[in-house]
């Protein structure tokens, strides 16, 4: 984060100023809000799946930061998965499709990941491809994304990676382009190339384990894919996948693994929501169903959440929320306002809440800045740099507040944990495998503070972030207006 001029920060000097005005003009200083108290009655009788942890999925910011000095990429590294950071434990690493070299650049940055194909000289059409002629293929390939496969590895004792597409290479689409077919409810994939796509993501995953000495317990092969947003005028990795298309595609990835005797096992269908995964679910035969080894939704909508969840238990799979990241919509780019933070925080609890996964997994950890010629901008990212400049730097890496609310979930939810009900809607907890430890994050959105009611044998501190504090320690069970707190408890 860069540091402010005055040993004060922005935001704390803006509120010693409010506060100093509001006690010249007493009259028109705001009334301070009454506490209201909040019994916390966690059910340790009904404990879930064990939680794995969080983490990311790599990919654009990967493709971009990876190749960034030592000093910038190790930091970013630091911040996301050392144990001073958010101490994360998942990676996604994004295998990328590839466009044609001949076609105009359009991907948005960072998004034109590198395929692992080599296309000979003097090649034409789109059936050339031979995956059995090693000259076509190029392992210096995508060595940005690759430089965090390491980074992660240097600094987790267990990670857990997995390996997900977004679209098939170029030459095995029917519009030309990675970014999805002329329509966005088009499939992407030409007729029959479920089995030549399927062995180019098992090589892949296979040779990346080899040279990085890393495992990707599973891969997804399709993203998002009943959705109607990938068109060939679209400006990232996408393709639309029927519920049959999808079938196919799942039978063939886990065929293709098989054959290369890898233990990497299939994950899917990786939904944007859980209503559009109940549709691919239920149009899913047996066989596809019991070719799939971890079920995969995200959470870009949150109807029907609770199906998911019955889908997990009743199947027997492990469940991931495993993509999603969640500004508040249309609040203008600011590092340090709670307003999205905020909105965030609500978030995740209620996906714990309502999906009871074993991973919750963030989109793009490191973001683009986006308040560009006089627009607005977003809050998407928990850190946000500038993908325009060059390799070489100079980077400035803004920490965002909506970083310091996500330490309040990852730094105490930790791998091994096993959520538990709570009966506040603000509340989600989580207790330690041996019983001893109970951790319980509560998110304050309102006005008025709150003082949180642990249950009876319980004691410990509380963790807090708002507008002036990040991720710290306060006296008291008392939660601040506008905050999220972590109540860590003991007996």
């Amino acid at each position: 984060m860069t540091k402010p001029s005055s040993p004060v920060s922005p935001s704390r000097r803006a509120l010693l100023a409010a506060a100093g005005w509001a006690l010249a003009t007493p009259s028109l200083a705001a009334a301070a809000e009454p506490t209201v108290s909040v019994a916390l009655r966690p059910d340790l009788s009904r404990a879930g799946p064990v939680f794995e942890g969080w983490g990311t999925a790599l990919a654009w910011f990967a493709n971009v930061t990876g190749g960034w000095p030592d000093a910038d990429r190790e930091r970013l590294a630091d911040l996301l998965y050392g144990p001073q950071g958010l101490g994360w434990t998942i990676a996604r690493y994004n295998i990328g499709g590839g466009d044609n070299p001949d076609t105009k650049p359009y991907l948005r940055p960072g998004a034109a990941v590198p395929g692992f194909w080599r296309a000979p000289p003097g090649t034409a059409g789109t059936d050339w491809w031979n995956p059995q002629d090693p000259a076509m293929w190029d392992w210096s390939a995508d060595a940005n994304q690759r430089w965090w496969l390491d980074a992660i590895k240097a600094r987790v004792r267990a990670p857990i990676f997995e390996a997900f597409s977004n679209s098939p290479p170029w030459f095995m689409t029917v519009s030309g382009k990675v970014s999805g077919a002329e329509k966005g409810t088009d499939d992407n994939l030409r007729p029959g190339q479920e089995a030549p796509f399927a062995d180019y993501l098992a090589r892949v995953v296979e040779a990346l384990q080899h040279r990085h000495g890393v495992a990707f317990r599973t891969l997804s092969p399709v993203n998002e894919p009943n959705s109607d947003y990938w068109f060939a005028a679209n400006t990232q990795e996408g393709a639309h996948w029927s519920p049959e298309r999808q079938g196919r595609m799942i039978l063939a990835t886990a065929a293709a693994l098989k054959a290369r005797g890898l233990k990497t096992v299939v994950s899917a269908p990786d939904e944007t929501n859980s209503h559009l995964f109940l549709a691919d679910w239920a149009a899913y035969s047996p066989e596809v169903r019991a070719a799939i080894g971890q079920l995969n939704v995200h959470s870009y909508g949150t109807v029907n959440q609770t199906g998911v969840r019955d889908v997990a238990r009743t199947s027997g799979i492990r469940l991931w929320m495993s993509e999603n990241d969640t500004p508040l919509d249309k609040d203008p780019e600011n590092f340090e306002d709670m307003a999205s933070p905020l909105a965030f925080a609500e978030h995740v609890v209620m996906d714990l809440k309502r999906l009871e996964p074993a991973a919750w997994v963030f989109w793009q950890a490191v973001e683009n800045l986006s308040a560009r010629n006089g627009g607005k901008g977003s809050n998407w990212g928990l850190i946000k740099a500038d993908y325009g400049q060059p390799p070489e730097g100079p980077h400035t890496i803004h920490v965002t507040r909506r970083y310091w609310v996500m330490a309040q979930f990852s730094r105490f939810i930790r791998p091994g944990f096993r959520l538990v009900p709570v009966d506040d809607l603000d509340t989600v907890g989580a207790v330690s495998q041996d019983g001893r430890e109970l951790v319980l994050v509560h998110v304050n959105g309102g006005l008025s503070p709150r003082r949180l009611v642990p249950p009876k044998g319980w004691s410990g501190r509380l963790i807090v972030t708002d507008a002036q504090r990040r991720a710290e320690p306060v006296a008291g069970l008392v939660v601040p207006p506008r905050s999220v707190a972590t109540l860590r408890l003991h007996r």
